[in-house]
């Protein structure tokens, strides 16, 4: 595994990110001020619970962001092109080829009634100067790549006729049909049973170990990422809280969200006579609390905490808290 402070070359470099969303109970500051940074071949995670601003940030990282979203400030360089100034159709040339994702639910996002197959063919005419034909034999192969048993049939298959791990399957095989140069995976495992779980996960390592590619993966399970990612950006409440390398933050984490996301984890080798949670409840979104966002939960408060945001500071082995016991 790559750390922290290794000097690679950066693919995705977002800087101080702000989409909020108007509902009528008021603005929802969804993603609030969020730096982050994904390397070249390098796995990096974002986690934290849902409703914290995590799936926002992907959204308006590949320009999907809803429409009652409004980006307000950042920049999101992907090869040093800032994607937020792109217009539409630059966009699109962009997103399925030099970046793509792999949603939650698959059903949601492929079309019940055309063929699995057919689906992603689209992708690959859209990016590619191929026939039919050959852009069928590509769809076959990135089915075959993703571990789909019987290609030509889940090519000639519907959604519904397929289960839901070949459906993620299929949603895979779409992302890295053009070989893209980063892939984001918004919860890719969580509508799956563990079983299956595992097998998409090692998949996805195991695709970007033959492809060479990047992996964002979003998730609101820390101890999913233990295995497969190099690096974990901590989101809470719509800004990033913690980023370490992946050994540094589980042997020592720093914010108090942190370490009661990693207490809050099953783990094989441990036994627990009470399952530990974190006490209280996200804030609403559009009633945010002063000061830190955690404190109303947080066991150290401060009295700086309840009336001053903490500032982000850098750590040994460019490690990053925003928490006032490090101040």
């Amino acid at each position: 595994m790559n750390t922290v402070g290794e000097n690679r070359h950066g693919l995705l470099r977002v800087s101080d990110l702000r989409t909020y969303l108007e509902v009528p109970s008021g603005v929802i500051k969804a993603v609030d001020g969020v730096s982050l940074e994904v390397n070249r071949k390098e796995a990096v995670a974002l986690v934290g619970e849902s409703g914290s601003g995590k799936s926002m940030t992907a959204l308006t990282i590949i320009r999907l962001q809803p429409v009652v979203a409004r980006i307000l400030s950042g920049q999101v360089l992907l090869h040093d092109v800032d994607l937020l100034t792109l217009d539409a159709t630059s966009m699109r040339a962009i997103r399925g080829k030099e970046i793509a994702m792999v949603f939650q639910d698959p059903m949601t996002y492929l079309n019940p009634v055309m063929l699995a197959g057919v689906q992603v063919a689209e992708v690959v005419l859209e990016h590619q100067e191929v026939t039919k034909r050959e852009a069928r034999s590509q769809v076959l192969d990135a089915f075959d790549r993703v571990g789909i048993p019987s290609p030509q049939r889940v090519y000639e298959s519907y959604p519904h006729q397929l289960s839901g791990g070949m459906r993620q399957r299929v949603l895979i095989a779409m992302a890295i049909s053009c070989r893209p140069s980063l892939l984001i995976a918004d919860e890719p495992t969580t509508a799956l049973d563990v079983t299956i779980q595992a097998q998409i996960m090692d998949l996805l390592a195991q695709l970007r170990e033959e492809l060479q590619n990047a992996l964002f993966l979003i998730t609101h399970d820390i101890g999913l990422v233990a295995e497969h990612c190099d690096r974990i950006y901590i989101m809470y409440a719509g800004q990033i809280i913690e980023h370490a390398d992946t050994f540094s933050l589980f042997a020592d984490p720093k914010h108090p969200y942190t370490e009661g996301l990693l207490r809050s984890t099953l783990s094989p080798d441990k036994r627990v006579e009470r399952f530990e949670t974190i006490e209280g409840q996200v804030p609403n979104p559009t009633d945010l609390p002063s000061g830190c966002r955690f404190h109303p939960r947080c066991p150290h408060v401060k009295n700086i905490c309840r009336e001053k945001q903490p500032p982000s500071l850098s750590l040994e082995k460019g490690r990053m808290v925003a928490c006032w016991l490090y101040e």
